[in-house]
């Protein structure tokens, strides 16, 4: 365990977020090789790829439930020096992650063909989408176990075992996605269900890998057979601290399905644009995601540890970094919007709907870093309904502007982008004010902050 209630908080920060970044874009590696290689089959399996994809959300909107609740509570146990509950808090993590895989192969395949029919901007983009889920379902129920080992480790103050895998299992997917989905070698293409089993192959190795780091290597949460059988109290706990970060996600899996359904009717190209825009997106926010994902931990484990002024110096010091970064990422994407999309894509029209896109969206993108800021801390203080509370503010006053312009005969994809960019501003103002009325309770009336005290 790394004990992050002394020393310097910014230190802390960039030492754990350093990491967290090179692993975050070998994850996201994983995407961007398929997106370019499934690139060349096409403008409906583009499309496909990216309707498919958004059901990443649902599933990260369930793997948030496990990871938040997981890390969150191992670092305030790490923080007040109790192995004990931090090690039976990573254990039931590891049954509800079962749980949830089960459950995620159950819908994924029960259901992916009618939501593709919902979303798909023509036939050929619902074949596409549903044979991707066909191959990738698999990998997104092994995502539990991996997110439960990373998240108890990061709640400990450590990442590096966690980046080595995923860089490890990023490099097996850029191998694997050239030979399954064009036949690079073999002869034999799978097309994008190449896509969906090369990531597949991937996650399954990550899983063995990080199985064997804690059998062998890992010493402070550790697999304990005595742990393991269902405890409804420290699954209420990961429950009560992961939920509304859950939800979060979930409200943005039907934000994109809202967008994909909004512009269902410009055409596949359009569909295309967009999924390639919002993956470059996702891509050049890793840093600043980065920061936000080591920001709770340092304060979640001076949370534990009663030190009040350290919680929001972490605050303050993540604040001031994250909006650097993305005043930084802003200047990029109104500089240089084609020149991002037109590396997975030669279409014209995908580029040009892919840019006016980029250029638009980036306009909120130190709002965002105003998010993610208060969504670490809200993560460290144990009371995560607030972020909820934001993002619900923001789907619901994008939803129905964008079901309302849809049907205006003069409606054009920008005026969908100009109205993220507003709601994205009045979420990062209501999140800041709710955190900064979280942290003045919670902190300026009593020294220490316990999440859900340990019962049995």
């Amino acid at each position: 365990m790394n004990d992050l209630t002394e020393g310097p908080i910014a230190g802390h920060i960039a030492r754990m977020a350093m990491p967290i970044a090179i692993g975050m874009v070998f994850q996201t590696a994983y995407y961007l090789v398929d997106l370019y290689f499934v690139g060349q089959l096409g403008d409906a399996a583009l499309a496909g790829l990216g309707a498919a994809g958004n059901v990443q959300f649902l599933v990260m909107a369930i793997t948030q439930i496990l990871g938040v609740g997981t890390m969150a509570l191992i670092a305030q146990a790490s923080g007040r020096k109790d192995r004990t509950d931090a090690n039976l808090i990573f254990n039931q993590s590891l049954v509800l992650a079962a749980v949830c895989a089960a459950a995620t192969l159950a819908g994924g395949y029960g259901m992916a063909t009618w939501y593709m029919g919902t979303l798909g901007a023509d036939a050929a983009t619902e074949a596409a989408g549903v044979t991707y889920l066909y191959w990738f379902v698999p990998g997104l129920g092994l995502q539990f176990a991996l997110v439960s080992m990373g998240s108890a480790l990061r709640g400990t103050g450590i990442v590096n075992p966690t980046i080595v895998v995923q860089v490890l299992t990023v490099l097996l997917n850029a191998i694997l996605s050239p030979i399954m989905i064009t036949g690079w070698g073999t002869g034999r293409p799978m097309g994008i269900a190449g896509a969906g089993l090369s990531t597949t192959i991937s996650i399954a190795v990550a899983v063995v890998l990080m199985t064997a780091y804690f059998v062998r290597l890992e010493r402070y949460v550790v697999f304990d057979w005595s742990m393991v059988p269902p405890r409804a109290d420290a699954w209420r706990r990961i429950l009560a601290v992961g939920l509304p970060p859950g939800g979060e996600f979930a409200l943005m899996f039907l934000y994109m399905a809202i967008i994909y359904w909004t512009i269902r009717g410009f055409g596949p190209e359009a569909q295309a644009g967009f999924g390639i825009g919002s993956r470059v997106m996702q891509a050049i926010f890793l840093p600043a995601m980065a920061i936000a994902f080591a920001t709770a931990p340092v304060a979640g484990q001076n949370v534990g540890a009663a030190k009040p002024d350290r919680v929001r110096g972490t605050f303050k010091t993540a604040m001031v970094s994250l909006s650097a970064i993305m005043v930084v990422l802003t200047l990029l994407c109104q500089l240089r919007p084609a020149s991002l999309i037109a590396f997975f894509t030669d279409d014209p029209a995908v580029i040009a709907d892919g840019a006016e896109f980029l250029r638009i969206i980036s306009f909120n993108f130190v709002a965002t870093g105003i998010v993610f800021t208060c969504s670490g801390m809200f993560q460290a203080l144990g009371h995560t309904v607030p972020a909820l509370v934001a993002s619900a503010t923001r789907l619901i006053t994008f939803a129905i502007p964008a079901v309302w312009l849809s049907g205006r005969p003069w409606f054009e994809l920008r005026h969908l982008w100009y109205v993220s960019v507003a709601t994205v501003a009045l979420q990062a103002a209501v999140s800041w004010w709710l955190l900064s009325l979280e942290l003045n309770r919670k902190l300026a009336d009593r020294p220490a902050v316990a999440v859900a005290a340990p019962t049995g």
